[in-house]
């Protein structure tokens, strides 16, 4: 299909269901799809205005933790819709629901209460154990809000499932390097250290995200060098050393936000995903010099195309008409769901 019929049929549907239809997006969103939707955020964001919609139908453009969390969140008799419901995220998928069950037992073993905190970007059955623990979900934009809390509710916090969050979120609350602990989840845990384990107030995972982990210091000294007087901002999934290395870390928000701020003339450096990082680019291109880090795309983010948006609501469109479940429907399964959301809402009224 050429651009223009794609665009037509995508904006066919929107007609079609007006206001009973949001379509929102991830700032990782490609220019192409991202243009089309009617709301754009990072994760806290988007979990906050999915819970507050009264459409029929949201179509989410972005990886499919995303839309679970959208689903769990959505007011009643409200459908959401993922135009790729193969787009997974890698980070997500190193911490296996049933895995994190058995660490957290054997963390507790010794009576030691341990508050589990999950990143949002986690799967909906891995935030249903946290639920079942006690513990809360975070996002970028609020882990030093929801770490500070869960500190205050038990002896240690067990932070997953990205080690560089987790750690960078500890350094912004002054918690020393000693009392962190990377965990060894190896043969299903029986590779933990028990005696440093039982020794430390934060307990990491050892996840990781593929995309900000591409970033080193030296890409920072370069880019320095040849942009003096260039500022840096990087995103708190980027590992330690680069973030002490950057001016400034934060979630999407706070990078897009860094980039509104920022006076006239400069050079802006930004490590994250390059979808944003060339939006800002070219919303900026008239004031500002922005220069990504590295260019590094998420894979899994761009299998969200504009022809699979058209597709999803194409399918949504006939689903209606013949009263039948779209292809693209986002299910969540009954056993997840109030322990998930019981994960998700305490996020919520914490940081409301």
């Amino acid at each position: 299909m050429t651009e223009r019929p794609l665009s037509d049929s995508i904006e066919a549907v929107r007609r079609r269901f007006g206001g009973d239809l949001t379509i929102v997006g991830h700032h990782y969103q490609a220019e192409e799809v991202i243009r089309h939707t009617d709301l754009r955020g990072d994760s806290l964001e988007l979990a906050r205005k999915c819970a507050a919609l009264d459409s029929r139908w949201i179509m989410f453009c972005g990886v499919y933790f995303m839309a679970e969390s959208a689903a769990l969140l959505a007011r009643p008799g409200c459908e959401v819709h993922l135009p790729e419901p193969s787009a997974e995220c890698s980070m997500a998928m190193m911490s296996p629901a049933p895995l994190l069950d058995a660490v957290l037992g054997k963390l507790s073993a010794t009576g030691r209460k341990i508050v589990p905190l999950a990143y949002v970007n986690s799967t909906l059955a891995v935030k249903a154990v946290v639920g079942r623990h006690g513990g809360s979900v975070c996002t970028s934009a609020n882990a030093v809000t929801m770490l500070r809390w869960a500190l205050g509710r038990g002896d240690a916090v067990l932070f997953l499932p990205d080690k560089n969050l987790g750690r960078n979120t500890a350094d912004r609350l002054g918690i020393p390097q000693r009392e962190c602990h990377v965990l060894n989840i190896r043969e299903q845990g029986g590779r933990i250290d028990q005696d440093v384990a039982d020794r430390a107030k934060l307990l990491l995972w050892p996840g990781f995200c593929s995309i900000h982990t591409r970033f080193a210091v030296r890409q920072v000294e370069r880019l320095r060098a040849e942009n003096p007087g260039a500022r840096v901002v990087a995103h708190p999934e980027c590992t330690p050393e680069v973030v002490a290395a950057a001016d400034a870390a934060g979630s999407t928000s706070f990078i897009i936000r860094y980039a509104d701020e920022m006076p006239d003339g400069g050079t802006l450096v930004i490590g994250t995903e390059i979808n944003l990082v060339e939006r800002l680019a070219e919303q900026h291109r008239h004031r500002l010099h922005i220069l990504p880090l590295v260019e590094s795309a998420c894979t899994h983010m761009a299998q969200t195309t504009e022809e699979r948006l058209a597709e999803a609501l194409d399918a949504l469109a006939e689903s209606a008409d013949m009263g039948k479940a779209s292809p693209f429907l986002v299910r969540i399964d009954d056993d997840l769901t109030i322990p998930a959301r019981k994960a998700l809402e305490c996020m919520l009224a914490v940081c409301s």
